[in-house]
């Protein structure tokens, strides 16, 4: 039993979630052991409170869009669009909603100047229209992705200014506030909407051939054409993706801070986003991936900001602190390093390797 134990624990550790997971416990424990407040949940008003839920709520955008991500890199792409896009589905749910107070028999009302299911329908069809534009681009046009989704990184922001007509664009709608603040069953309202993402993508790639079509795109595009996988549509089909998941998070965005900012919103969301793909344990070269892996990454991206910022570090260092913790998780799931520390330790104090 205890010859075994070593093995087993070797095999843990040996798991590429394993140090995204110990990542992210660690974390929590930081912020556990100087805010004893942090683990606390409270049911008040008909749902709970605390910093967990805040943390939840807060990451489900960046879930979302890291999905998104996930897809798009392990077909050996990337989209640092992203942010444009989840600003133009904010700036186009935020217009096509509006709202206005009418005031009616002494009692105000809130009218949509559009129905708000024809609002969210059309900011999706235009997120994914975006990512469609991207695959078409790398996929067809033979576009180097940075280069391709870059063009829409910069015009993004130029059309979702034109949408809001360079202006927050603020939204009086009620109804519309639920999708990114609203509570069902105790918990936000938002964090359904992501996993329900999660649970179709992952029974899609894990049920089908999905899964190994896109890892035969990520490792050998001209291999897996020659097999038969129709590579260009993947690629396209993934990027369309991301777009989708990013218009959703914009859709959440919006409706959580009630406007739409087509300069602000979304912004540096994809290198967060980039970052919590790359913490789960997929590989930016193609092929191997992990959406489970993004949510655990996105949620260590999230859970860092909040111990920043409830740690008192203050605002010109957080960024370092973040690119620090990030750095040294990158070192520790690297098969190379983790060998080359093994051999240190391994080392004899007269240099020699001990056998």
């Amino acid at each position: 039993m205890s010859a075994s134990f070593p093995e087993s624990l070797r095999w843990v550790f040996g798991h590429r979630l394993a140090w995204p997971v110990v990542t992210l416990l660690l974390l929590l424990a930081v912020n556990a052991a100087f805010n004893p407040s942090f683990l606390h949940l409270e049911w008040r008003d008909g749902h709970l409170y605390g910093s967990l839920i805040d943390i939840l709520n807060r990451a489900a955008p960046l879930v979302l869009v890291s999905l998104g991500m996930t897809l798009v890199i392990a077909t050996r792409g990337i989209d640092i669009s992203v942010g444009a896009v989840v600003a133009i589905a904010a700036a186009l749910a935020a217009w096509l909603i509006g709202g206005s107070l009418v005031v009616a028999n002494g009692a105000a009302a809130e009218v949509s100047r559009f129905p708000m299911w024809l609002a969210i329908l059309v900011a999706l069809c235009a997120a994914a229209a975006c990512g469609l534009w991207n695959g078409l681009l790398v996929a067809r046009v033979g576009m180097q992705p940075i280069i391709a989704t870059l063009i829409l990184m910069v015009a993004g922001r130029g059309i979702a200014q034109l949408i809001t007509g360079g202006q927050i664009i603020t939204i009086y709608y009620a109804p519309f506030f639920f999708i990114g603040s609203g509570y069902l069953f105790g918990l936000p309202f938002s964090v359904y909407i992501a996993a329900l993402v999660l649970a179709v993508v992952y029974f899609g790639i894990t049920r089908s051939a999905l899964g190994l079509f896109i890892q035969a795109v990520g490792i050998n595009p001209s291999a897996a054409r020659v097999a038969g996988v129709r590579a260009r549509r993947i690629i396209v089909c993934a990027y369309m993706f991301c777009g989708f998941c990013a218009g959703v998070a914009g859709l959440l965005i919006s409706s959580n801070v009630k406007s739409a900012d087509g300069n602000n919103a979304g912004q540096l969301l994809e290198l967060d986003a980039i970052l919590a793909v790359t913490l789960g344990g997929t590989a930016l070269t193609g092929g191997r991936f992990s959406l489970v892996g993004s949510v655990i990454g996105a949620l260590i991206i999230q859970t860092l900001t909040y111990a920043i910022y409830s740690l008192g570090v203050p605002p010109e260092i957080n960024l370092v602190v973040k690119a620090v913790v990030v750095f040294a998780v990158m070192l520790l799931q690297s098969a190379e390093f983790r060998a080359s520390m093994r051999q240190l330790v391994r080392r004899a104090p007269s240099g020699e390797v001990a056998p």
